[in-house]
């Protein structure tokens, strides 16, 4: 009997690892046909970043034969990652999605297009408002120096990658605070005891990811400080409504 047992246990174990494969092997042909599309849509891409106002007066120089190559590769990567972002959430809660009540289903599968839209806010707040404040500090720093601006486009990019992305990922925050207080890590009484860790982490995450001064402090901070509470504020009414039907019993 015990055997039969641990035969099922693992021909069950067999099935569900083929079909995690399976579901990995769709996301991966996804990235590959975005790449791909990202390659092609890669001059246009940059020709729409190297159009906003703040990069216009800026010469892309390039310093090695590498270098142009590089950049198609990161946007076309960029591309590949953000469209990928929500065929990817889609496979994991469709592999999921057979041990959830058919009420956690639905309530979950919302988790894919807002994580899809936090990012895609975030992207747009990082490169719209923080990236052309870094820029712009950077770029007067340099000139009270008297020092000659030549910008390599490698350099360029790693850096607007390097602001922009940690940005976007930020603004997952309320979404993840839903899903560690779905998982019981977290609760609401939990975020509020450390709200004031929080907001010294975030004010230092602010100052990192922007210009030495304190209007693009607050600028940056601020944002963070409101997606905290947004946090606060979701898991305590997930926390209720997950409450309700217990005290209901």
């Amino acid at each position: 009997m015990e055997g039969t047992q641990a035969n099922e246990t693992l021909e069950e174990a067999v099935r569900h690892l083929g079909e995690l494969r399976g579901r990995l092997i769709k996301v991966a042909l996804w990235f590959l046909v975005l790449l791909a599309a990202g390659l092609y849509a890669a001059p246009d891409l940059l020709l729409l970043l190297k159009g906003h106002p703040f990069a216009v007066p800026v010469v892309w120089n390039v310093f090695s034969l590498t270098d142009g190559l590089f950049i198609y590769m990161r946007c076309a990567f960029l591309v590949a990652a953000v469209g990928t972002l929500p065929v990817l959430l889609y496979q994991i809660w469709a592999f999921v999605r057979p041990g959830l009540t058919p009420d956690e289903a639905r309530g979950s599968l919302l988790y894919v297009p807002v994580s899809f839209a936090l990012f895609i806010v975030g992207l747009a707040f990082g490169y719209f408002g923080v990236f052309p404040m870094m820029v712009g500090f950077l770029q007067k720093m340099n000139l009270s120096i008297g020092a000659v601006e030549t910008y390599g486009i490698d350099r360029y990019f790693s850096f607007l990658f390097n602001v922009v992305i940690p940005v976007a990922v930020a603004f997952e925050m309320p979404l993840v605070a839903v899903f560690l207080t779905r998982i019981g890590v977290l609760t609401p009484e939990r975020l509020r005891r450390t709200r004031k860790y929080a907001y010294l982490a975030l004010a230092i995450t602010g100052s990192c990811i922007s210009p030495p001064d304190f209007v693009s402090h607050l600028s940056v901070t601020v944002p963070l400080i409101l997606l905290f509470e947004i946090s606060v504020f979701v898991s305590a009414k997930y926390y209720g409504r997950r409450l309700a039907p217990a005290a209901g019993r």
